[in-house]
């Protein structure tokens, strides 16, 4: 009798163990995993916050494993965001996180990574056709990073709108792609008709190119009122290039932009309004939201829902704005003017 009790103790021991183990992410194998996180490119304030969030979750999550942060210079985003991942495939890390700049240019590394058993994760901008991915952890709506600019827009504008042009990165850049592509289709709602988006050009996220394209559309339409920037290289550039030319009160520059970087343009007057989201919040989600799938705690297939620690809950979709893939959606858009930009 006493053996049958101990029996039963000793299952609800491990029953009981077995429940707390559950409630948690599983933990890392002794060494850890060794997670790669690629920029479009190196020297960007941005993507030195995504990093500033996954060090965050990988200390909160306990991973000895090594987290390295490397991309290729500006000049050489394509060829060599394609050749870190076909290094690290070399390495064998054991998952890596990029923010793509390549289009479906980085499909064939990318595929012989999975093809070795590395976990894939795409954060910022992701794979167009999504081969090779297992899912992009997308800051915001893609459709409604081109509503705000259109509401920018018009709201600095005015009821007469103007003319406008966007000041974009890359043409490769599948997430600038895509918030122009949203853009566009708004603007056929009848609430825009009077703006009139006459150009949209490419600085390459290098500030003396973008400098030099916002001082380019000036020149060639004399009555243009407005630069949309939708990267954060481009609109502190545009900005610049506005307030050295003396034209803030005539030509003014929006798009997403860090508060610390366009403080002093909007408070006078070149840029009085942009958006953003946290970069920070963005490399902790996608470290974890990695993590979990590597440790086996979900298996980051459509349907799932996990808790990711301090950023709460989300669940695994279908990513609406592509043909195919998953998506995880962060969210939301902060809205920058005088009244808050220094907060």
């Amino acid at each position: 009798m006493k053996k049958k009790i101990w029996r039963i103790a000793a299952s609800l021991v491990i029953l009981s163990m077995l429940l707390v183990s559950c409630a948690k992410p599983a933990a890392p194998a002794a060494e850890g995993y060794d997670m790669v996180l690629l920029p479009k490119f190196m020297g960007n304030l941005v993507f030195d916050q995504t990093n500033q969030g996954a060090e965050e979750a990988k200390e909160e999550l306990g991973n000895p494993g090594e987290l390295e942060y490397v991309g290729p210079t500006a000049e050489n985003s394509v060829a060599g965001q394609i050749e870190i991942v076909t290094s690290s495939t070399t390495k064998g890390v054991d998952a890596i996180m990029i923010s793509n700049n390549a289009g479906d240019q980085i499909v064939p590394a990318v595929k012989a990574a999975r093809d070795a058993g590395i976990l894939v994760v795409t954060w910022d901008s992701p794979i167009p056709t999504a081969e090779g991915e297992q899912l992009f952890v997308a800051q915001v709506d893609f459709d409604e990073t081109g509503e705000v600019m259109a509401d920018m827009a018009l709201s600095i504008l005015g009821e007469d709108g103007g003319e406008f042009a966007v000041l974009s990165a890359s043409p490769d850049a599948s997430n600038q792609n895509a918030w122009i592509a949203a853009l566009e289709e708004i603007l056929k709602d009848a609430k825009y008709a009077k703006l009139d988006l006459v150009d949209i050009v490419y600085g390459n996220d290098i500030s003396e190119d973008s400098y030099d394209q916002a001082l380019a559309l000036i020149a060639k339409y004399p009555d243009l009122g407005l630069i949309m920037a939708p990267t954060t290289i481009g609109i502190t550039a545009a900005s610049k290039a506005m307030q050295d030319e003396g034209l803030c009160d005539t030509v003014k520059v929006s798009g997403l932009g860090l508060p610390s970087e366009m403080v002093d343009y909007t408070l006078n007057g070149c840029a009085p309004e942009f958006a953003l989201w946290s970069f920070v919040d963005l490399g902790y989600l996608t470290y974890y939201i990695t993590y979990l799938i590597l440790s086996g705690e979900i298996e980051g297939v459509e349907g799932e829902t996990f808790e990711a620690g301090r950023m709460g809950t989300y669940t695994i979709t279908k990513d609406p704005t592509r043909d195919a893939g998953l998506r995880v959606l962060m969210g939301p858009f902060s809205v920058y003017n005088k009244d808050n930009v220094e907060e």
